[in-house]
C-alpha cells in the first residue's frame, strides 16, 4: 500500500463513521497554513480551539477530522481552527510544529485573546500539541488558556512499556509502522487535560507525559477511560463513550477559558 492509498483509506474510514453534526465551515489561510474555521450553531465568535489531527504525522487531513472538530466546537461552544499541517515523509516532523505555531500566531492576529484560546490534538496531534506549546513559549508567544491531549503519541521511539503489554488489545496503534517529543521541556505550559484508554499501546506515553509535566510544575490532569480504543472520540457517532469524552473536553475548555478571563 502506498502512502497515498493509506491517506485515501483514512478519509474513507472517517466518512464511513458518519458526520451528523451541523456546522458552518469557512476555509482560511492561516499564515500560509491551509485551514478552516468549524463552527457549531452554539459557538461564540471569540473563543477558539486550535485543533491538530492525528495520523502518525503521515496521514489525516482537515476533511477526515472535520466531524471531530465539529463535535469539539459544539462541546466547547468555540470556533475550531482545523489545520492542514504538512505531513511526513514529504516534510520532516518539525514542519508540523512550524505550521501549528504559524496557525496559532494567525489566531492571535485575528484579535482573539489568548485567554480565550485552547489547543487540542489527538494521537500524533496530541504529541504535536505538546511540541507546539513549547514552540509558542520559546518564540515568545503568549500561552493559550489550556490544552487537551487525546491519546497522545509523544514517544516517537515507541519504548513505553504498554507498547508491548497492550499490543494484544489495542487494534488502532502498534509499534510496527510508528517510527523527541518526550525530551521537550514542559515548564510554563498551560493547564492540560490528558485523556487515554486503559487498553491503549500509548497508555505509557500519557502516564510518562503527565509525570514529566507534574515535575515541571504544570497543572495537568490525567483521565484514564476503561477499555476504549485509541482516539475513541472519533467514534462518537456510534460510541456513547466517544461523545461522553467530547463533553468532558468541552467542560474542561470552558472552565479554563472562563478562569483565564476572570483573572484579567
Amino acid at each position: 500500500m502506498t502512502i497515498q492509498d493509506a491517506r485515501a483509506g483514512k478519509t474513507i474510514f472517517m466518512r464511513n463513521i458518519g458526520c451528523d453534526t451541523q456546522v458552518d465551515v469557512t476555509s482560511v489561510d492561516a499564515n500560509g497554513v491551509p485551514a478552516e474555521w468549524v463552527a457549531a450553531p452554539n459557538a461564540n465568535d471569540n473563543p477558539a480551539v486550535l485543533f491538530l489531527h492525528g495520523g502518525a504525522y503521515i496521514l489525516g487531513s482537515i476533511e477526515s477530522n472535520r466531524e471531530l472538530a465539529a463535535r469539539i466546537s459544539k462541546s466547547t461552544r468555540s470556533r475550531v481552527l482545523n489545520i492542514e499541517y504538512r505531513l511526513a515523509p514529504e516534510n520532516p516532523f518539525l514542519a508540523a510544529v512550524e505550521d501549528a505555531t504559524d496557525a496559532y500566531r494567525w489566531v492571535l492576529d485575528q484579535g482573539i485573546d489568548p485567554a480565550q484560546i485552547a489547543i487540542a490534538g489527538a494521537s500524533a496531534g496530541g504529541g504535536l500539541t505538546v511540541a507546539a506549546l513549547a514552540s509558542f513559549r520559546d518564540s515568545g508567544n503568549p500561552m493559550p488558556a489550556c490544552a487537551v491531549c487525546i491519546s497522545p503519541w509523544v514517544d516517537l521511539e515507541c519504548i513505553g512499556e504498554t507498547m508491548t503489554s497492550k499490543a494484544g488489545v489495542d487494534p488502532m496503534t502498534q509499534r510496527d509502522g510508528l517510527v523527541g517529543i518526550a525530551n521537550i521541556c514542559l515548564t510554563g505550559l498551560p493547564p492540560t487535560l490528558v485523556l487515554v484508554s486503559t487498553w491503549e499501546t500509548l497508555l505509557s506515553d500519557s502516564t510518562r507525559l503527565v509525570e514529566k509535566a507534574e515535575s515541571a510544575g504544570v497543572d495537568v490532569t490525567l483521565e484514564q477511560w476503561d477499555e476504549m480504543i485509541h482516539v475513541w472520540p472519533i467514534s462518537a457517532p456510534v460510541l456513547p463513550e466517544g461523545q461522553q469524552v467530547i463533553d468532558r473536553i468541552g467542560e474542561f475548555v470552558r472552565q479554563h477559558q472562563n478562569v483565564a478571563t476572570a483573572a484579567d
